[in-house]
Formats: C-alpha cells, structure tokens, sequence
C-alpha cells in the first residue's frame, strides 16, 4: 500500500468538507422544515388523528426502507467501486436494476400492507378504524424512490439536485396545504394527511428525476441486466437490505409499539420526541452522504488513509454539533416540544433519553458507512441488528409497565451498548477508527496498515 502525502489528504477533506457544508445546509433548512410540517400536522389534527398518523408515517417510512431492497446503499457502494475498476457498464447496470428492484419490491409491500389492513378491519368489522393503514400503503413507493434516487444522484456528486426535492421542497408544500386546509376549516384526518403527503412527495420526486436529466445525471431503470446484477451482487444486496431495515426499525420500530399498547395520544409524544432528538444527529448526517462513496473509492483504491481522513472529519464535526444541540434540550426541550402543543411539553425526559443514545452515534461516528462501503454488511446486520432486536423483544415487556419513558431508556442503551462495539468492530477488523479516539487521523498521521 502506497502512504499518500500530506497534500493528498488535505485535498480530499477539503473536497469531502465543502460538500458537507453544502449537505449540511440543506439539512439544516430540511430540519427546519420538518419541524415545521410536524408542528402544522399537530396542530390542525389534535392529538387522536396526530397520533394515527404518527403510527402509519413510521410504518410506512420502516416499510419504504425493506422497497428500497438495500439499493440506496449498494448504489453508493457499487457506482464508484465500478468506475475505480474501470467497469463503467457494470456501474450503469447496477443504477437501473436497483431501481427495477425499488419499483417491484415497492408495489408489492403497498399491497401487502393494504391486505394487512383489510384483513384487521373485515376482522373486527370497522374498515374506517384502520383507515390510516390504507393510506399509508400509499407512500411506500414514494418514499422508496425518494431515498434511492437521492442516493442515485448522490453516487455521482450531486447534492443539490439529490437533496432539494425531498428535504426542502416536499417539506414546505406539507405544512403549506396543510395548513391552508385548517385555515379553511377542513378536518383533516390521519389518513388524509398519509395522502397527502404521499401525493406531494411524488411530485416532488417528478421534479427531481426532469431536473437531474437536465443536469446531465444518469438516472433510468431497466429489467434487462437485472438477472446478471442479482447473480454478481444479489448476496450483499439482501444484506445491504437488512442493514438499512435494522437502521429504518431502529428508528421507527419504537413508535409503532407505543401506537400498539399505548392510546395513540402517546404516540404523538413519542414520535415528537423522537424526531426531535434526531435533530442531534443532522450534521453527521449531512456529512455522511457525502463521504459513503468517498470511503468506498478510496477504500478500494488501496488508500486507507485517505478513508480514515474523511470518517475522523466526519466524528469529530458531528460530534461537536451534536453536543451543542445536546445541551440545548436540557435546557430548553420543554419549550421547543411546546412548539407541537402544550401537552407534548410532557416528552421532555423522552428526549433527553433518546438524546442520550443519539450522542453515542456521534461519539463512535460513521460506523455504519464504513462498514457497508468496505463490504462488512454481514457483521453490521449481526452486531447492531442483534443488539437492537433484543431491545425491540425488551420494550414489549417494557412498555405496557414503564410506559413511553421505558420504551425510550430501553432505545437509548440499546443504541449505546450496539454503537460501541461495532465501533470495536471496525477498528479491529476494518482498519479504521470511525471513533473520536483518532484525532491523527484527520491529519493523515494514521499509519496505514499492510
């Protein structure tokens, strides 16, 4: 392995944190947004229709994630190590399978959660109480190609095109025609605020797809290589699959489960609470879909310390960030939940719980990415989901006893305990710390390892 220069190194972590910014900055306005969709959704729902809502958004963001069949995360695997090796055609064919598998596995989990649905209401003979199941079957799909086709775009440099639709101009038209519904004194459901959503997330996906033909973006789904693309790639496709549901649960699993023994009014808290602590996380985030195909290209290209750059930039910047906006909940978490209604000011502990597990993400950095983009899916699926689940199996048993509080202490030191040690993993098995433990490594000390 050849030891790259300083020169080469500050060169890629000044192109992996220009790119970072600019993610970042959507992300930030992306937050905004989100909250602001969220705060319209609350507010012009009540608490009852807020909570079903709630429920179906996590149901269908958890099955969006098994639509996109791990794709939106071989493409940022598969597209640079492709064109490293020179293989442009293997490159293309693994963009347009993936989508061919997005749309057919997306179709065919809609109509599965629909039959879910009809089966529970013909059973307990009241189809409109699982109205919003119904409906949010419906954004499935959408958002399945929201998050391949982001990654599709972001595999080939963009960030602008990739990120806009989705985070900044689905998130306004949301509150905006919500909110114009309240005005004009519409009731406005679980189910309609499900299609709604959907309805404008898929225009919003259109937008998208014409804007980054016109920008030169390569962006088509075919069938004809897709026999050859399952054959070459399929057994690391199905664990890129597992890996983003174990992420995708892992996030979402908890809120179903409240909607599940709890009165969905808790749903809303939790959810709320939730999404609110996710905020903590935004500029690892941001920086992340940055350098998932950095790591990839240069991993591959026998260049390790030039990886171990760009995920030490990654750790130590969001963890600062995620720090900051830490210390902002406990100080002020009451009054920024208020912002849902006075009554979801009660999940102040929930998201200084949550928070708590989320500051271990930051603290052990990008390790998930490392370990999809080096090929070492299977033992994050093993480690991580393995962890996990048994705090899903926990928080059944937690939850009708502890209520939502329990359900976010079991969250947060499963995230914990999970975090650490695949962060060991890595270190021990990949050759790069994604920790903050290696501040040399932004520097491009690191020696590499032969």
């Amino acid at each position: 392995m050849n030891k790259e220069t300083s020169p080469d190194i500050t060169s890629v972590l000044k192109t992996g944190l220009s790119k970072s910014i600019a993610s970042l900055v959507i992300k930030m306005a992306a937050a905004g947004f989100t909250y602001l969709m969220f705060v319209a959704l609350s507010r012009a729902m009540g608490e009852s229709a807020y909570g079903l809502f709630a429920v179906g958004f996590s149901l269908a963001t958890m099955l969006s994630i098994g639509a996109s069949m791990g794709q939106q995360t071989a493409i940022l695997k598969y597209w640079p190590e492709e064109n490293v090796a020179n293989n442009p055609d293997k490159a293309l064919n693994a963009l347009k399978s993936g989508w061919a598998l997005v749309l057919v596995a997306g179709i065919v989990l809609s109509l599965m959660l629909v039959l879910v649905a009809a089966v529970l209401g013909w059973i307990n003979a009241d189809m409109g109480a699982y109205a919003h199941l119904f409906t949010a079957a419906l954004l499935i799909l959408p958002m399945a190609a929201a998050e391949y086709g982001s990654s599709v775009l972001r595999a080939q440099g963009s960030v602008w095109t990739a990120l806009v639709p989705r985070d900044i101009i689905w998130r306004i038209l949301v509150p905006s025609m919500i909110w114009l519904l309240y005005l004009n004194g519409a009731q406005i459901s679980g189910e309609m605020a499900l299609l709604l959503t959907a309805a404008l997330l898929s225009f919003a996906m259109l937008l998208q797809f014409i804007v980054g033909k016109r920008s030169g973006y390569i962006n088509e789904i075919s069938f004809s290589g897709l026999k050859t693309y399952l054959s070459e790639r399929g057994k690391a496709s199905r664990w890129f699959l597992i890996g983003t549901v174990v992420d995708s649960a892992a996030l979402n699993v908890d809120i179903v489960l409240v909607g599940l023994f709890l009165a969905s009014e808790n749903s809303g808290i939790y959810f709320n609470a939730f999404r609110t602590a996710a905020l903590m996380t935004l500029f690892m985030f941001a920086i992340t879909l940055v350098i998932a195909p950095m790591v990839s290209k240069h991993y591959h290209a026998d260049e390790l310390p030039k990886a171990q750059a760009v995920t030490s930039l990654c750790t130590w910047a969001g963890f600062i960030f995620s720090v900051g906006i830490f210390v902002g909940f406990i100080l002020f978490g009451d009054l920024i939940l208020s912002l849902f209604g006075s009554t979801y000011a009660d999940g102040k502990i929930v998201l200084i719980l949550l928070s708590l597990g989320l500051l271990a993400d930051a603290a052990t950095g990008p390790t998930r990415i490392v370990m999809m983009m080096t090929g070492h899916e299977r033992a994050y699926v093993a480690i991580f989901g393995g962890i996990m689940g048994a705090g899903f199996i926990l928080q059944i048993f937690v939850i009708p006893t502890f209520g939502i509080v329990g359900a976010a202490s079991v969250n947060a030191g499963s995230r914990i305990i999970a975090q650490s040690v695949i962060s060991w993993w890595t270190y021990k098995n990949v050759g790069i710390d994604t920790s903050l433990l290696n501040v040399k490594g932004i520097t491009g000390l690191l020696k590499p390892k032969t």
